[in-house]
């Protein structure tokens, strides 16, 4: 694959990305949307439906899933790379999830700030804007080597 056909692919990746957070409000179920917009200054936590929250939050979790794998296998195309890469995001799911739930219990007592950054990183596609450079800089590493 020649590397204006990967930029381009990539690119496309990248607005597939997109179009999901544009379309977070129809696709998907969470009412903290709104809450962390500016509701979190003088309102109570909303009610939600935990099955139904955590639910839409695997199935975003795993649209950008998709998406960043592909991401990264065009830009690097090596499975040990995607691999890593499901491993990661799959701990990565598991701990945030549960440390997520938990807060959520806990009704915020400590504040709203943790839940919100761990929120960010179970419905944004945040990881592969970190694996990305890794695997990046890892491959100029071994270059160099």
């Amino acid at each position: 694959m020649t590397k204006p056909v990967k930029i381009v692919i990539i690119i496309g990746l990248f607005l597939m990305l997109m179009l999901i957070r544009a379309l977070e409000p129809w696709l998907f179920y969470d009412p903290f949307i709104q809450y962390f917009k500016n509701d979190y200054l003088y309102k109570a936590i909303p009610v939600f439906v935990t099955s139904k929250l955590f639910l839409n939050i695997f199935f975003r979790y795993s649209l950008n899933l998709v998406f960043s794998l592909a991401i990264l296998y065009v830009a690097f195309q090596k499975w040990s790379v995607i691999v890593f890469s499901i491993k990661f995001y799959t701990i990565s799911f598991i701990i945030l999830t549960l440390v997520f739930y938990t807060l959520l219990q806990s009704g915020f007592d400590n504040g709203y700030l943790l839940a919100f950054y761990i929120r960010r990183f179970l419905i944004h596609p945040l990881f592969v804007l970190i694996l990305l450079p890794a695997f990046y800089f890892q491959k100029k590493e071994e270059k160099l080597n």
